[in-house]
């Protein structure tokens, strides 16, 4: 019978550890076409929005499908994962602590391949749940000495600065301004719900890598035209989800500043088809839309743990 996982049992299965193994091996795999994944679908009524989004993982032996609700300011997620031998349903899980963990280990992966080796200081822009996932894939990936961070409010950027010193061990300074998240830092981290750009990326020096995780909507560009320009090299997690709702591209692709023919899949770079950063100088970005590819991949772990250590409640279905 299938498992049903709740939120408190994922947080307890899923390490970060785990995560970005899982997330670094599902995208090789899209970028050897070995894995499928289906672009984000959204069902709009008039009082929220469904979201849908599935992929399958051959190799893993799983397929599945992760569907969120958007109501009154309330998200409710969900992964329904199968097998891919003979498509019964293994696990019914809450979903909301595994996609923050798995949009985190994205951007961990995206820095082990674009970041400069010796990357070590950290500005960004959020400090909400998902930037708590952002910083620790990270901090794992790369030796961090130093973090600054930004965000609106400043009782809340001190709080998270606080609460994340104390877990990573890493020193943390709030950034007053925007200014001082971007200026010296390696790797610059957007997280945010922004509509508009959140920092000049003119303030960027050379050498640095961009993670671009927060919009996910054709209309909200969460980073500038300035920053896209300096980028020597711009890779998506999918080209195909990009071109719907990648804002940040969307925008100077359609004003000719931009062509998608100068815009990389990181599958193509984890598989080795194309080189990640070639210079130390080079600033280098990557646009996070999240993909179900990697919902049913940290699912699949989370799946196999709870049936090794009998976690989770089976359902009569």
């Amino acid at each position: 019978m299938p498992l049903f996982v709740t939120e408190d049992e994922v947080a307890r299965l899923l390490t970060m550890a785990e995560a970005l193994e899982a997330v670094e091996e599902a995208i090789r795999r899209h970028g050897q076409g070995g894995a499928v994944n289906c672009p984000r679908a959204r069902v709009r009524v008039p009082q929220g929005i469904l979201h849908v989004m599935a992929a399958g993982l051959p190799r893993a032996g799983v397929l599945g499908f992760k569907a969120y609700t958007a109501f009154g300011g309330t998200v409710r997620f969900h992964v329904h994962l199968y097998s891919a031998e003979d498509g019964h349903l293994l696990a019914l899980m809450e979903a909301d602590r595994l996609g923050q963990i798995r949009t985190g280990a994205a951007s961990g992966v995206a820095t082990k391949y674009l970041a400069r080796p010796d990357a070590s200081v950290v500005g960004i822009f959020g400090t909400g749940r998902q930037a708590r996932s952002q910083l620790q894939a990270v901090c794992a990936v790369r030796n961090v000495r130093e973090i600054r961070a930004y965000g609106r409010d400043a009782a809340r950027r001190a709080a998270f600065c606080r609460e994340m010193e104390a877990a990573l061990r890493v020193p943390i300074r709030p950034a007053p301004e925007p200014r001082g998240a971007v200026e010296g830092a390696d790797i610059v981290i957007t997280i945010t719900t922004a509509k508009a750009p959140v920092f000049d990326g003119r303030w960027l020096h050379p050498g640095t890598h961009v993670n671009a995780a927060g919009s996910n909507f054709a209309q909200k560009q969460e980073i500038d035209d300035a920053t896209v320009a300096a980028a020597q090299l711009i890779v998506v997690d999918s080209k195909e989800q990009a071109q719907i709702e990648c804002g940040d591209l969307i925008s100077p692709i359609s004003r000719g500043l931009l062509s998608w023919d100068q815009v990389h899949e990181l599958g193509e770079v984890v598989a080795g088809k194309i080189p990640g950063r070639q210079r130390p100088g080079d600033i280098t970005l990557f646009e996070s839309r999240g993909l179900a590819l990697e919902d049913v991949a940290v699912a699949g772990v989370v799946y196999r743990k709870a049936v090794r250590e009998k976690v989770g409640r089976e359902l009569p279905l």
